[in-house]
C-alpha cells in the first residue's frame, strides 16, 4: 500500500504519533513518503522529553521531504 502523511505542525504530540504510525507501515511493508510543510520542517525543534520527535524520524526508513 503506499500512503502518504503530511505534517504541517511542530505540536511535538502530533509529530510523534505521524512518525510513529509512519514507522509501523514501513516495518509491515508499506510504502510510505512525508512531507513536512510550514511549521512541520520544524519538527526537529518539537520534541521534548514525552514525546521524542527525532527517535521516530531517526527510525524511519522511507522517504521524506523537508
Amino acid at each position: 500500500m503506499n500512503i502518504l502523511f503530511v505534517i504541517s505542525t511542530n505540536d511535538a504530540e502530533t509529530v510523534y504519533n505521524a512518525m510513529r504510525l509512519a514507522n509501523v507501515a514501513v516495518g509491515k511493508g508499506d510504502e510510505v513518503n512525508i512531507f513536512m510543510l510550514g511549521k512541520g520542517v520544524l519538527f526537529e525543534q518539537s520534541g521534548n522529553e514525552q514525546f521524542n520527535v527525532q527517535e521516530q524520524v531517526d527510525q524511519y526508513k522511507g522517504n521524506m521531504y523537508v
